[in-house]
């Protein structure tokens, strides 16, 4: 008969097969009545699931991490159950839980509307306020494929039939709604309480395949309770405000074209940011000991064959043919072209660590549906560098670069920064003997660092592991930013080597490491996190000189002569419009300074300093005003 062993080391033993239920209700009513589901040795497990050999139990509560992903399944199942009331015509697919939500794909020749989705949201919350049991079934396979069969459900049974026969198939039924699923799900839909919404519609081909009949997805998202509801639509309004393709319209800093498609189009005010950022972490590498280099953008296939990436990315590679039919591929990454630098002329052991770093222009072909404003695109910039390094250096170099990273993300406002270990993936290259080594030295690196990591199992790169760098936003989303990698095979591929201190060939290790990963998706993130209110050192334009009226027109320009003297970057508006219309539009495009002018101020040799989003203003005298400007204009950890 099976001893359960719970969390806490206790041990209860039952004369028969017993459920996760049953366990709940012998240690306690109230553990009975809050327990949705099982974990048994490791595995989430309905809680009506009979345990018959000992094993390790765990009870999940609502107050539970898994007990989203469960809420979130349910919502899935009702949301169908409710389609199928109000829709009877309709062909139900699949609907899983996703990160935020849940949706489902459905079949119908009537287009669902934003009214729909208000039926159907309506008829969820009474379904939950139904309480209906949500019970496991088992079916043999000939048996489900018989029943979709006879209810004209295709897409039912092709998904039935991919199953080997002879194989059972779980099946969950709520109140009349049943559908093939591994589950696990909660008891009852009460348990889904009502802190739910559908988001959207869209559509989707069955299976993923555009030859293949056109679905209707239903977006829909889930939370424990409405606190938590509220706060991720208060989020999602709150990013819409800041979302970068809508700012950089606004503030005239880029834009995107069919005519080049996944690629952007920087106008005067965005290249201006673009070299700010750049130019400030240039800054930072030169005194971290980096050298900037410059690869060619179009290299022969044959080393990206040497390299390996040709066999990993040829998909995603732009190539072209050259008059002696010879295939040139467009870079997607600056690796194995650094690696050719360094191979340049014989290395010592004494010119290790070598750090080499490069803007480097890449580019992927991304599907044209995965492309989203700047922060996915098919032309990008990456900020990167590697460190070719031997492998006593591996911990040093590694730290070094993580105290490099944290500084620069600080200088940006970013403060909350998590840390993934992504150790080896199914297909990679290299022997598992040096993989031991590589995530050996990258754990150490770790430790040494005084990093918190959590696993990110299967992730790292085809070459090596690597740290990813996810940071927390002012809105609270998460963006994976910089990596570092360390690499044992590129060297040997591409037969790089070093001389050792007793006169031997060694193959040097390779770190390769970003802190923006593109120079693109990090300007995006600066957009959206800073909601195009730029500090006053990013700022493109960082202040506005206006006039009150014509005859401060001359005091206007000196105005402006000494702000650029001071190195500011300064505009000018002498336009005949009221001061309170320039105020308003320099405000919409979030300038941080506005210096008002006018006969009074020109005579005194004045300035009235208006803030953004300040309704006050200060009048100051021309040289404590540049001062100001000036000293506020510095970037952090300036030199």
């Amino acid at each position: 008969m099976p001893a359960i062993t719970l969390p806490d080391g206790s041990v209860r033993s039952f004369d028969a097969p017993v459920t996760g239920a049953e366990i709940a209700a012998d240690i306690g009513p109230g553990l009975a009545k809050a327990a949705i589901a099982v974990r048994i040795n490791g595995a989430l497990s309905d809680l009506s699931l009979p345990i018959a050999e000992d094993s390790q139990v765990a009870l999940v509560t609502k107050k539970d991490q898994e007990a989203l992903a469960l809420i979130r399944h349910d919502c899935a199942h009702i949301m169908a159950e409710a389609v199928l009331e109000l829709y009877p015509e309709t062909q139900v697919t699949i609907g899983p839980a996703i990160e935020n939500g849940f949706y489902y794909d459905f079949f119908r020749e009537e287009h669902f509307t934003p009214d729909d989705l208000e039926k159907i949201e309506l008829r969820m919350h009474e379904i939950v306020d139904r309480d209906e049991t949500i019970t496991r079934e088992v079916w043999d396979r000939d048996d489900a494929a018989l029943h979709y069969k006879k209810v004209h459900e295709p897409f039912k049974v092709e998904l039935v039939e991919t199953i080997p026969a002879g194989e059972s198939i779980s099946f969950y039924r709520q109140g009349e709604f049943v559908d093939l699923c591994r589950g696990p799900h909660m008891p009852s839909t009460k348990y889904t309480g009502h802190a739910f919404k559908l988001m959207s519609l869209a559509g989707a081909y069955w299976r993923g395949d555009s030859n293949r009949p056109q679905l209707q997805r239903i977006y829909g998202t889930a939370w424990p309770d409405k606190k938590q509801l509220d706060a991720y639509l208060n989020m999602l309004e709150e990013a819409e405000k800041r979302d970068h393709r809508k700012l950089g319209r606004e503030l005239d800093l880029f834009h995107i074209q069919e005519e080049a498609v996944g690629s952007v189009f920087w106008h005067p005010q965005g290249w201006t940011l673009y070299r700010q950022i750049e130019n400030h972490l240039r800054k930072k590498l030169d005194r971290a000991g980096y050298q900037e280099v410059k690869t060619p953008q179009l290299i022969d296939r044959s080393l990206w064959e040497a390299s390996g990436h040709w066999d990993k990315f040829r998909e995603n590679m732009f190539t072209a043919n050259a008059e002696d039919d010879k295939v040139l591929a467009l870079k997607p990454m600056n690796c194995p072209g650094h690696v050719q630098i360094f191979k340049q002329g014989l290395k010592s052991y004494r010119d290790l660590p070598l750090r080499l770093s490069e803007y480097g222009s890449c580019h992927r072909n991304e599907p044209s549906g995965a492309l989203h404003g700047i922060m996915r695109v098919r032309a990008f910039t990456q900020d990167d560098a590697h460190i070719f390094c031997t492998e006593e250096q591996i911990t040093e170099e590694s730290v070094k670069f993580c105290e490099l990273l944290s500084a620069v993300y600080k200088d940006f406002g970013f403060t909350d920064v998590r840390v993934k270990f992504s150790d080896r993936p199914d297909v990679r290259a290299g022997e598992d003997a040096i993989w031991d080594k590589a995530e050996k030295s990258l754990s150490d690196a770790c430790v040494a660092a005084g990093l918190d990591t959590t696993l990110n199992p299967g992730e790292g790169a085809f070459y090596g592991p690597k740290l990813e760098f996810v940071l927390t936003d002012a809105i609270g989303r998460d963006w994976q930013c910089g990596t570092l990698q360390v690499d044992f095979v590129l060297p040997e591929r591409l037969d790089a080597s070093y001389i050792d201190e007793a006169s031997n060939r060694k193959r040097p290790v390779m770190l390769h490491r970003a802190i923006f990963g593109s120079m693109e998706r990090w300007i995006g993130i600066l957009i959206e996190q800073y909601a195009g209110r730029f500090p006053l050192w990013l700022a493109p334009v960082q202040a506005v000189v206006a006039t009150i009226t014509n005859d401060a027109d001359d005091y206007a320009a000196e105005v402006m002569a000494a702000a650029k003297a001071a190195g500011l970057r300064v505009a000018m508006d002498r336009r005949n419009e009221t001061i309170n219309y320039k105020i308003r539009e320099h405000s919409d495009a979030k300038i941080p300074a506005i210096l008002v002018v006018g006969r009074r101020e020109a005579e005194e040799g004045k300035v009235a300093l208006r803030r953004l989003g300040g309704k006050a203003q200060e009048v100051l005298a021309l040289d404590e005003v540049i001062t100001r400007l000036k000293d506020e204009a510095l970037a952090p950890d300036h030199i």
